[in-house]
């Protein structure tokens, strides 16, 4: 898919996601636009490590990182791509199948010509949950109302 084949002229959809089969982001799998782009948290927990003689509090440790889930809402592509995404890690039983995130984020004044203001690079990423929308003959709806991702770490990148 080429990287202006969605549509400019929707101004609510100020992120691009695409999927790569590889790290280095070169083999494209699917792309969307989407409206809302939420869940890109990292938190550390950290450990305590009592010190004897030590009366003034206790050491803090780093300790593991957890990543939140990142939700992808109201949302288009030109294809079915992320729903076979989805379909394939679940009912196909493809569990290992993981892809490289990214999500570009772009200014409210410019298109997507202009390129993105930050990237979000994810990594080893896993569809969680997919939601449709409701099919209504009068609803102006979107073809993805949802998708749910976990990943394993992110990367920012800003514009240079």
């Amino acid at each position: 898919m080429a990287d202006d084949a969605l549509p400019t002229e929707f101004i609510p959809f100020r992120f691009r996601v695409g999927f790569y089969a590889d790290e280095a982001g070169s083999q494209l799998v699917c792309r969307g636009a989407f409206s809302e782009v939420s869940g890109l948290e990292a938190s550390m927990s950290a450990k305590t490590l009592k010190e004897g003689g030590r009366n003034w509090g206790d050491v803090q440790l780093a300790g593991p990182t957890t990543f939140a889930t990142v939700i992808l809402k109201r949302g288009f592509t030109e294809m079915g791509d992320l729903w076979s995404w989805f379909d394939t890690t679940t009912r196909q039983a493809n569990y290992g199948l993981r892809y490289t995130g990214l999500i570009e984020v772009f200014h409210p004044s410019r298109g997507f010509d202009d390129g993105p203001d930050f990237k979000w690079w994810l990594h080893q990423v896993l569809p969680v949950k997919f939601k449709g929308p409701d099919l209504s003959g009068t609803a102006t709806q979107v073809a993805i109302e949802e998708l749910h991702l976990v990943h394993e770490g992110f990367v920012l990148e800003r514009r240079s």
